[in-house]
């Protein structure tokens, strides 16, 4: 690593060249401030120690036009002359750290060192938050269906709005991908991405984790907590399975779609955010309006732009499509060759119904990349269609209710499987445990 030395006085300027060679490091030094700044056009530096009283240009006046050049730079200030203002002065303008002089060696090596690991975990995130941009970009979305390409366009028209938006679609058809695909298409991709699982959390706790609490608030809180919408701020928040949000919930975020600002429990007081809201429901809001259990004005608030995802079966072309994406991640990830798919198996695969859709389908292919022992990937590797795994077929052409049985099947599958056990049941079936009771007592089970 290559650090930069400013420090109008000779002895400094050698004595700390000296020891951070020692410890591996390439410096280069400078007297005067002005001539380092121009230094910085041909050379490229991780970290700059600069001195803050120095004849010309002096410390602070090299950080404020260092900040017009490049906010990025780490700089580490040094005085022998200093103050908790001029600390406090330094932070102000960008610099990283403020060490006194006369300091010992150790002191300044371990100073670097600080900086070299908050450096490598900016480095690390940056490089993090790229991958995500371009595993979530829209041009992530693999897709031959008509209706899924209109969804895209749609995407791209609004990335950089921060209206709400609502995902609607069946379990597994990929809200949460399109969520991300939103977020990440958009001007807020350099922001955070917070998802929410409505129907994961209980009703009490689940407020504290979305508006925050301060401290002494409830019993349990011993710290004053920042919620995530909070957290979230210049990007965007996804409540998956907003549906399940119980109706004091629902009257707090609505203030929220409507004020901009959230209010920690037991605060006096309100923050400003600036945060995109995503949510995503597989249940019918308009429906669940008109029986009470979902407010009229949220639904409404909520679904400013509706995206409506279409299922797994209603997008035929898209499975060999998918189906291919698939064998190539899990080949990846476990360091196989891709397989094939014989053609027997591909007829299966758009034979199926996917009751779970794209991700039942992922879980599939997974399976079969683990299980299958040759180079294609045969219909005896698929679980999906031995006879005792066939889903019951309805009669007429209702996709409602067909979606219906397939539904209610699974459903007491999943009930027989577990002895009963609601919990375990809603884990099977990957959907919350508030949800389940929802269905048993819709379907009479």
């Amino acid at each position: 690593m290559r650090i930069l030395i400013i420090d109008d006085e000779e002895s400094m300027r050698h004595m700390l060249s000296v020891i951070l060679r020692k410890e591996g490091y390439d410096t280069l030094s400078f007297g005067d401030a002005a001539k380092a700044i121009a230094s910085l056009e041909g050379e490229d530096f991780d970290f700059i120690l600069c001195d803050i009283r120095m004849p010309g240009m002096d410390g602070m006046a090299f950080l404020r036009a260092l900040r017009e050049r490049d906010a990025e730079r780490t700089v580490i200030m040094m005085s022998a002359y200093g103050s908790m203002d001029s600390a406090i002065e330094c932070m102000k303008l960008g610099a990283y750290d403020y060490i006194s002089k006369p300091f010992k060696a150790d002191e300044i090596i371990l100073t670097v060192k600080k900086a070299e690991e908050r450096e490598r975990l900016r480095k690390e995130n940056r490089r993090l938050k790229d991958e995500a941009a371009e595993e979530y970009d829209i041009s992530g979305i693999r897709t031959q269906d008509p209706n899924m390409l209109e969804i895209l366009k749609l995407v791209r028209k609004i990335a950089d709005y921060s209206t709400s938006i609502l995902i609607t679609g069946e379990s597994g058809t990929g809200k949460e991908l399109v969520a991300r695909a939103i977020h990440y298409s958009g001007g807020r991709a350099g922001g955070p991405f917070v998802v929410v699982n409505c129907g994961a959390i209980p009703g009490p706790l689940l407020e504290s984790e979305l508006f925050g609490h301060v401290k002494g608030a409830f019993t349990d809180a011993h710290r004053t907590k920042t919620g995530l919408f909070q957290e979230a701020s210049g990007g965007t928040i996804f409540l998956d399975e907003v549906g399940e949000l119980p109706l004091e919930l629902q009257v707090k975020l609505l203030r929220v779609l409507q004020e901009g600002e959230v209010r920690k429990i037991g605060d006096n007081k309100s923050v400003k955010i600036d945060t995109r809201v995503v949510t995503a429901t597989l249940r019918d809001l308009k429906e669940e309006s008109q029986k009470g259990s979902f407010r009229d004005d949220l639904y409404y608030r909520i679904n400013v732009i509706e995206i409506k995802l279409p299922p797994l079966r209603e997008r035929p072309a898209d499975i060999p499509l998918l189906a291919a994406h698939f064998v190539g991640k899990y080949a990846r990830k476990f360091g196989k060759q891709p397989k094939t798919i014989s053609d027997d198996a591909s007829a299966a695969l758009l034979a199926y119904s996917w009751p779970g859709n794209i991700r039942e389908l992922e879980n599939v292919i997974e399976r079969a990349m683990i299980l299958e022992e040759t180079g294609t990937i045969r219909t005896s590797t698929l679980p999906l269609f031995d006879s005792s795994a066939q889903e019951p077929q309805p009669q007429g052409l209702s996709i409602k209710q067909a979606e219906e049985a397939i539904e209610k099947e699974l459903i007491k599958k999943a009930l027989e499987k577990t002895n009963n056990n609601r919990t375990k049941a809603a884990a099977l079936l990957e959907i919350s445990h508030r949800a389940l009771l929802y269905k048993i007592k819709s379907y009479g089970l």
